[in-house]
């Protein structure tokens, strides 16, 4: 999960309880009676098991049965940088590869290197990785596996 994606929680037998939400930007959700719950980095099991967990202090055990379905992914976002036709932040509700992600930026201009395009991943704050990708010779097939899927938070630079 991650900020701006959309969450059901279902709570059996309840309507007041049972929402649908969009996790706010500092990675929370609010419910009724507990609060503010975090949502952000964490899985929808990891999530239900919380808001049992927290849910048991106000209903019997057996009545705090609880679901957390994900109905909407917004946080998953992407840029691609430099020498593109249309440069920018992306967004899609389903993973893209490097093909794709050039794809949908128009791909090189007229004054790339797109031999020496690179993704800048960031794996923590202050940890970035530079995965080179040849971008011409993985669009005609030659290298199929520098075709990786792109994360949230890559930046494709082509030079």
């Amino acid at each position: 999960m991650g900020p701006a994606d959309q969450i059901r929680i279902n709570v059996w037998r309840d309507n007041e309880l049972s929402l649908e939400l969009r996790v706010r930007p500092d990675g929370t959700v609010t419910l009724p009676l507990l609060g503010d719950v975090k949502a952000a980095g964490r899985t929808p099991s990891q999530i239900r098991d919380e808001i049992t967990n927290q849910l048991t202090k106000y209903v019997k055990s057996d009545a705090a049965k609880v679901t957390v379905a994900v109905v909407a992914v917004n946080s998953y976002k992407f840029s691609v940088a430099g020498n593109v036709e249309h440069p920018g932040l992306f967004s899609s509700p389903y993973f893209v590869t490097v093909l794709e992600a050039m794809s949908m930026a128009g791909g090189p201009n007229r004054f790339a290197d797109p031999g020496r395009a690179v993704i800048v991943r960031t794996y923590s704050p202050g940890a970035t990785r530079q995965i080179p990708i040849d971008y011409d010779t993985l669009k005609n097939g030659e290298r199929p596996e520098q075709n990786i899927v792109i994360l949230a938070g890559d930046t494709i630079y082509v030079p």
